[in-house]
């Protein structure tokens, strides 16, 4: 069906990381926008590239993009809306209160609670409150990646339900204290969710095993929390120039075989699918062309399989180098070094941490799968875990080698029961009652998930850890989060545990962790990976190495899609040659698009 066709009011376009989020929902939006309707384009994701993909510098509040005059963009900023909450928290007390009790307070709201509560108290504004976004006939909210955005979509009725179980009152003026006031808005904000005349859900997915099954999961949670209104859409089906391309023909077979046994419920949704385009750099031109009627078509069931491909050939030298002037020509240009050239450096140590971070969708989780066997081949002993609360790693028969995953809940419930045990003995039966109201916060899943990421990176001292990060907007908030907590340590004297007192100076040492930072060689991961260096290097962390993953340009190819994508990378090869200081690559393979 044609994505655009009966949409309501408020639509959410959810998925896995790099699978189109981003371009499907600017697409939708310039087009609601080109057929008259005042429209309204929204990110929650906290590495927002909509700015890029708009050629527009955003704010937290709605402006114009040129390139479409009814069509205005934002960012949901977790770092401008923290401050603006502290602010609003704080300033009442200045005057009244002495200097050092303004201090105390400010320090409470220097962590990641606040920043998660200032960023949902705006989402909810722009779900709940109509006066928010009373000019817009319609909202588009291009969403984070799949584990941040049901998380994201959950905090209404758990917020919701927070506050009306908490019999005995916030107890300070920490990051809770403004929730109570705002308590209708939230309770409203759950409601709008589930208004299948309000809310459509869009489900992105590339046809790949990987993708769709995530896609369906998601769209189970969100039947499950009374999100009715979904639909399916199935980004970058390749479809060969001709037949004969021993690549062209696998790549299509397989992606067709996926889409032939699609995981319920997806088989169930309406269903768009949009075809593979190559570009250097997406623009609103381009966003146009997504979704012109050629391009959006309607698929029917069908019945039968098809087989594997067969092997396909060995790759080769690049056909593809870039000129002084930018332009593509035939003459091959050098290759980074395969990954596996990593192997040795890692090992030296004999033990560290080895952080995985990307853009969502990139392969992270296959370069650390990779990276921990290859570890664990060489006789060391090595966890191979995951931060990313969307993620379910497989299991893997390695000598040496184990596998976990910081799950949010059981870490939570182990929190809890900690800190009541610790408390518990010096105070009475209101404020035990009082310290169970704030333990059933939804906050009190962020410290203890921080705090078990801390535990996992201390345990590189005796083995090698291997984290499979969640996509960069989870990961800067979980940086951000190592920052607040160091800086609160270096003021006063607190009971922390010794691997939150050494997260941060853990990580910033180069001789225990080594930063991996994957890519695809395009323009939006490149980019991406480049503002998470940065975010880096300001926290005192030096990138180990960059791992370009799914390189076409060494596969012999006559296809002309192919052709296009090799000719496009070539510009973000050239870029991570000068952003890197060390580099490795990964050639495509079929294997590679299921992983």
């Amino acid at each position: 069906m044609n994505l655009t066709e009966s949409l309501t009011r408020l639509i959410f376009f959810t998925g896995k990381g790099g699978v189109g989020k981003t371009s499907l929902a600017c697409a939708t939006a310039l087009k609601l926008a080109d057929s008259g309707l005042q429209v309204l384009l929204v990110s929650t994701d906290p590495a927002s590239n909509l700015d890029e993909v708009l050629q527009t510098s955003l704010g937290t509040q709605p402006v114009p993009i040129p390139a479409a005059p009814r069509l205005a963009a934002m960012n949901l900023d977790p770092r401008q809306a923290a401050e603006e909450y502290r602010r609003r928290m704080v300033e009442p007390y200045r005057g009244l209160l002495p200097e050092s009790a303004i201090l105390s307070i400010e320090e409470q709201f220097s962590g990641a609670c606040t920043m998660e509560i200032a960023a949902f108290e705006k989402f909810a504004q722009l779900l709940a409150d109509r006066t928010a976004t009373t000019k817009f006939d319609s909202v588009v909210f291009d969403t984070a990646p799949t584990g941040h955005t049901l998380r994201l979509l959950a905090l209404p009725a758990a917020w919701t339900d927070y506050l009306q179980q908490n019999t005995t009152g916030i107890s300070c003026a920490g990051p809770l204290a403004g929730l109570r006031e705002q308590q209708a808005l939230f309770q409203q904000a759950a409601t709008v969710l589930r208004d299948s005349s309000s809310c459509t859900f869009v489900l992105v997915a590339r046809p790949d095993q990987s993708s769709l099954r995530e896609a369906a999961r998601t769209s189970r949670e969100l039947q499950q929390s009374g999100i009715e209104q979904q639909r399916l859409v199935i980004n970058g089906v390749f479809r060969p120039g001709h037949t004969g391309d021993t690549p062209a023909d696998a790549l299509a077979a397989e992606m067709q075989r996926q889409l032939l046994s699609l995981p319920t419920p997806l088989n169930t949704l309406a269903r768009t699918e949009i075809p593979s385009l190559a570009v250097t750099q997406p623009d609103p031109a381009w966003l146009r062309k997504l979704l012109k009627p050629t391009t959006e078509t309607a698929v029917p069931p069908k019945s039968g399989a098809h087989s594997r491909p067969s092997a396909l050939p060995p790759l080769t030298s690049p056909a593809y180098a870039v000129a002084e002037d930018g332009s593509p020509h035939a003459s091959p240009a050098p290759m980074f070094p395969p990954l596996n050239s990593l192997t040795s450096l890692l090992a030296a140590a004999g033990h560290g941490v080895i952080l995985v971070m990307g853009k969502g969708g990139v392969g992270k989780t296959s370069v650390a799968t990779a990276v921990a066997q290859a570890l664990a081949a060489r006789g060391h002993h090595v966890l191979l875990t995951t931060t990313d609360p969307a993620a379910q790693p497989s299991p893997i028969n390695s000598v040496g080698l184990t596998i976990a995953r910081i799950d949010p809940e059981e870490e939570t419930q182990r929190y809890r029961q900690q800190v009541i045990a610790q408390c518990s003995a010096n105070l009475d039966a209101a404020g035990l009652a009082l310290l169970n109201e704030d333990l059933r916060s939804p906050c009190t899943e962020e410290i203890a998930v921080f705090r078990a990421f801390a535990e996992v990176v201390s345990s590189g001292a005796r083995q090698f850890v291997v984290i499979d990060t969640a996509p960069t907007g989870h990961t800067v908030l979980l940086l951000d989060a190592a920052l607040a907590f160091h800086r609160e340590v270096e003021r006063q004297s607190r009971a922390l545990p010794e691997s939150v007192q050494q997260l941060l100076p853990t990580l910033r040492d180069p001789d225990l962790t080594r930063i991996l930072l994957t890519v695809l060689p395009e323009a939006t991961p490149v980019h991406e990976a480049d503002e998470l260096q940065k975010d880096l290097q300001r926290a005192g962390i030096q990138p180990f190495a960059w791992v370009v993953n799914q390189v076409f340009s060494g596969l012999q190819t006559t296809d002309p899609g192919l052709q296009a994508r090799q000719t496009t990378e070539q510009r973000w090869l050239q870029e991570i040659g000068r952003l890197a200081t060390r580099a490795v690559s990964i050639p495509w393979t079929l294997q590679g698009i299921e992983a």
